[in-house]
């Protein structure tokens, strides 16, 4: 594998910021770890999301994600979008404009990615769990799948009643507006979608039963169930750590559904 620390200017931003990128190498003589390539000239993408304290590289230093996707030959897009939870924010950046529409984009001039729905991904943790589900669900044109690991899945009970440490992140992204029915409102959304024509992405989903979001959790996945999306839902025991993140994001890598 590569591993690739990207920085570049976003239009959509307008600013400077970067990617950490994970690419696929064949290797013959690494002692260690098996390295696989790709017979297609161009690769499967996961855009792999980062929580609401980190940023771009989160995932490669707290985890081994580099060491589980080589043999898979998949590409893996890391971006940085702050405390933005993947949104057009209210005051801040465009930072839905800029994950789902620019990233890919320029991920795929910078690099052989493929631009086809097959071959692309959403996961994330906590905050980048909702940003994956919410990018899934409200275009469900452009990925075929995607995951969440301890998801802050309920955008409108986080909102209505915010702790009082996240209160001023949520005021700056939604600026207090109600969210019901909207673009950010993830478990309205899996009703939509499931009622609307055209394709839909298969969904996975993991939290432990110790984490605060778990009740948030259990309310995407039986308003899921209501529906004839494809979940696949884990839970067990666990808190809202790496130990845990480091895990399942394993699980992630083995259900995704690679061509």
């Amino acid at each position: 594998m590569a591993l690739l620390r990207c920085d570049f200017f976003s239009d959509a931003l307008q600013l400077s910021t970067s990617m950490t990128v994970i690419l696929p190498q064949k290797t013959y003589t690494q002692i260690g770890m098996a390295g696989a390539g790709s017979a297609r000239e161009l690769y499967p993408t996961l855009y792999l999301l980062h929580g609401l304290s980190d940023d771009d590289t989160i995932w490669s230093r707290r985890t081994s994600v580099e060491r589980y996707a080589a043999s898979l030959g998949l590409a893996i897009v890391m971006p940085n979008v702050h405390r933005s939870f993947y949104a057009d924010m209210e005051y801040g950046g465009r930072y839905w404009t800029f994950l789902t529409v620019e990233l890919p984009a320029l991920a795929r001039s910078f690099f052989p990615l493929s631009a086809a729905r097959e071959d692309n991904f959403a996961a994330g943790l906590s905050m980048g769990g909702y940003g994956a589900m919410k990018w899934a669900l409200n275009r469900p044109d452009s990925l075929a799948a995607a995951a969440s690991l301890s998801g802050a899945l309920d955008a409108l009970r986080m909102t209505r009643n915010p702790e009082p440490w996240i209160k001023p992140s949520l005021d700056l992204v939604f600026g207090g507006r109600e969210l019901e029915g909207t673009e950010h409102d993830v478990i309205s959304l899996l009703a939509k979608v499931d009622a609307a024509d055209g394709p839909k992405p298969k969904l996975y989903q993991w939290c432990g039963t110790e984490d605060f979001l778990y009740a948030d959790n259990v309310a995407f996945r039986d308003a899921c169930r209501r529906t004839g999306l494809d979940l696949t839902y884990e839970e067990g025991p666990g808190d809202h750590s790496w130990g845990y993140w480091d895990e399942k994001i394993q699980d992630v890598l083995k259900w995704l559904p690679l061509r």
